[in-house]
């Protein structure tokens, strides 16, 4: 009986098709732990650039650009690491 827990366009692959999507999905699960590392360590910058802003005159903020860009790649490595991992029906970790 065929496994009913395989989408329908996955269950014919040749052996190279189904490694080039283990490797895919890898590389999203990968994107995943960046994406979420990186909001870790955004959200512990916000106090440094909180102080940052409130102290540093005019547009010398170097520590809330910095913030602002760890917060975007992280949204990118999120948004990304989702979509390679699609179709995926569980979660585990490598």
């Amino acid at each position: 009986m065929a496994n009913m827990l395989i989408p329908i366009e996955e269950r014919n692959l040749t052996p190279e098709q189904v490694e080039q999507l283990d490797r895919r999905r890898r590389r999203g699960q990968a994107l995943l732990v960046i994406g979420f590392q990186t909001l870790i360590v955004g959200v512990v910058v916000t106090l440094w650039s909180g102080q940052d802003l409130t102290y540093s005159p005019g547009w010398a903020h170097p520590m809330a650009y910095w913030d602002g860009f760890l917060f975007l790649a992280a949204l990118i490595c999120l948004a990304s690491g989702i979509q390679l991992r699609r179709g995926l029906n569980e979660f585990f970790s490598y």
